[in-house]
């Protein structure tokens, strides 16, 4: 594949000035690259963006609905919409024919959380996991430290990878995160996560400086999420619970038991920082779902 006009660019100005994640920069990176591939192989490719017509896009839909889940096809149209926009906005293309395109609608599965007693498991693991002699002190103390702030304040792993020392409160114990689209937003994270932070600093005699990461390898260097992702499946294991937890779905389980415990929809709103309430309700259904389970097991008219 030549090169592709507009589309280093479009990616530096996606990491550089909105300043989303790696993980969606490559994959609106993929969906252009794709979308080029396909228009090579249909012989309608003119290295020419503004030559591109609805009824390509509508055959690019019809058969990439065929082989991509219906997810994946979302989110490639949406790197394809933002691309379009990013070139209207430079003068390369006049109209985006990704506009108002109709896909197919997405199933809502209800996000998968541990339940209160499997997460304090989960909190627990670092702790036995040393004094098994299975991993550090060093470990062992910035890993309760990595879930507890996951947990205790809802971050987005991106977001506790790129938080600094200067950014946190420590008497307020509140969080000062840079989320998605740049946005920033104030988030408590609990007495327990500022202990662990303290007690994590103190142990180790580590740089609190205003820009030094939180979380770090035991070289000082900054923490990826990929490195958190690997590490939860280590406390995962040794909980005995499932491995196909996320990070992400630390978040999940911090909102259903804040939901659970009789928190405010649009304060867990805030606190994740969700743009919309439609996205945070999906808890909503979580909790319905456990009460009518309940229900039909235990009631008698059930």
């Amino acid at each position: 594949m030549s090169t592709i006009p507009h589309l280093d660019q479009f990616c530096d100005h996606l990491a550089l000035e909105r300043r989303v994640s790696a993980y969606t920069v490559r994959n609106y990176r993929a969906a252009v690259e794709n979308f080029v591939t396909w228009m090579e192989a249909a012989g309608k490719w003119t290295g020419d963006f503004a030559a591109v017509r609805a009824l390509h896009v509508r055959s690019f839909l019809i058969e990439q609905g065929r082989v991509k889940a219906r997810r994946t096809l979302h989110n490639h149209v949406s790197g394809l919409r933002a691309f379009y926009l990013y070139m209207r906005k430079h003068g390369a293309v006049e109209s985006n024919p990704f506009t108002g395109v109709t896909l197919p609608k997405l199933d809502k599965p209800l996000p998968k959380f541990l339940t209160e007693s499997q997460m304090r498991q989960l909190l627990d693991a670092p702790v036995a996991l040393w004094k098994d002699g299975k991993i550090g002190e060093y470990e062992a103390f910035r890993d309760s430290l990595i879930l507890e702030m996951l947990y205790g304040g809802g971050l987005r792993v991106s977001e506790l990878c790129g938080l600094n020392h200067g950014q946190i409160d420590l008497g307020q114990g509140i969080a000062r995160v840079l989320g998605k689209g740049n946005k920033e937003r104030l988030c408590p994270l609990g007495p327990v996560a500022i202990r662990c932070l303290r007690a994590f600093v103190e142990r180790f005699d580590l740089t609190a400086d205003y820009a030094a990461a939180v979380v770090t390898l035991r070289n000082g260097k900054r923490m990826e999420p990929r490195q958190i992702q690997k590490l939860l499946k280590t406390h995962l294991a040794a909980a005995e619970l499932p491995l196909d937890m996320t990070p992400h779905k630390l978040r999940h389980s911090f909102a259903t038991h804040m939901l659970d415990q009789g928190a405010d929809l649009r304060a867990v709103q805030e606190l994740l920082g969700h743009a919309n309430l439609s996205t945070t309700q999906i808890y909503t259904h979580v909790s319905i779902a456990r009460l009518k389970e309940a229900h039909k097991q235990a009631h008698p008219r059930a």
